[in-house]
Order: structure tokens, then sequence, then C-alpha cells
């Protein structure tokens, strides 16, 4: 396919699309380099054997697959015009990624009451990559939300239609990223300290 040809329009939104391919590229090699280092390290003398996620993380894990679907249900309902679902799994998609980083707040205070802080003499070096790569995907959770409300304001004021939404696919594909990252991330922890 020749990328030159169709409308300004068409390009500019391909070349939006192309833009978010490279970040999200960067995004997983900073993960593969902080999991990759997680590996490393678990040769180390004071690495924590059988530790057990907490619960909360599992639930996240079901958060965020219930968040991906309601965006998924959204898109659909924009393309048949059904403005009203369009609107309620926009606003379930954005509680429900409030409610994730809820929750992983809830399990970094499980691991706390195991004893473990990020930093300090009740540290571990095991435990520190897990709040690292939590928080950091946290923090991609929340630029996550920021596109969600700018998709759900731009919807609520009718900007979207069948011929235009590059802006909803950039947001909806960023969204199933983290999702997806929270999934590997997860399992790769789970599988690493067992």
């Amino acid at each position: 396919m020749d990328l030159t040809q169709g409308t300004l329009e068409e390009k500019t939104g391909r070349a939006k699309k192309m833009m978010l391919y490279f970040g999200i590229a960067s995004l997983i090699m900073s993960f593969a380099g902080w999991t990759s280092a997680f590996i490393v390290s678990s040769s180390r003398p004071d690495w924590l054997q059988d530790f057990v996620m907490p619960q909360p993380f599992w639930t996240s894990i079901i958060i965020m697959i219930v968040s991906s679907v309601t965006f998924i249900v959204a898109k659909k309902a924009l393309l048949k015009g059904n403005r009203g679902l369009t609107t309620a799994m926009l606003v379930l998609t954005f509680v429900l990624g409030l409610f994730f980083v809820y929750n992983q707040f809830r399990g970094f205070n499980q691991i706390i009451d195991l004893g473990f802080n990020f930093t300090g003499p009740t540290s571990n070096i095991t435990v520190t990559y897990i709040y690292l790569i939590a928080v950091v995907h946290i923090v991609h959770v929340l630029v996550g939300l920021v596109p969600v409300l700018v998709v759900l304001v731009r919807h609520l004021q009718g900007k979207y239609s069948v011929e235009n939404i590059v802006g909803f696919e950039l947001a909806e594909t960023f969204w199933h990223f983290v999702d997806l990252l929270w999934i590997y991330l997860f399992f790769f922890l789970y599988f690493f300290l067992n």
C-alpha cells in the first residue's frame, strides 16, 4: 500500500497511528528491560522465594479484561450510531480504570502488611521490583485514562462518526495495550516468584 495516497485526513490518521505504535514499541522495550533485570536479580541470595501475589493483583486482571471489553462495545455501539450505549461503555471503561488503580494500592497495602516496603530497612529487592513494575504500569493506566476521558468528552460533543474515529481508535489501542501489559506483567511476576 502506498502510504502517500489518500486525503490529508487519511494520511494524518495513518501518521498518528504509526506514532502510537512507535510509542508502544518503546514502552514494550522499557518493560522488557525491567523484567530482564528482574530475572537477572532473581539469582541474588536475598531473593524472596515463594512470594504470594496479593489478591487485589488477581482482581486487577479481571478489571482490565472487562475494561477492554467495555471499550470494544463502546466502539461497536459508536459505529452503529448508538450514542447512549457508547457513552455508558466509555464511562464504565473510565471507572474500571480508576478501580484498577485503587485495587493496585490495595495490593501494595497487603505487601506492606507482610512487612515489606519499597525502600528502607524493611525492603527487599524482590518486592522493590514488584513495586517498580506495578507503579510504572499504574502511571501508564493513568496516562491511558486521559485519552479515555478526552474521547468521552469529544463523543458527548458529537465529534465522532463512522467516517471520523481516529482519535477513538488511538485511545482504544493504547487502552488495550495497557490491559495486555498488565496481564503479561502479572503472570510474569507470578511465575517467576513461585
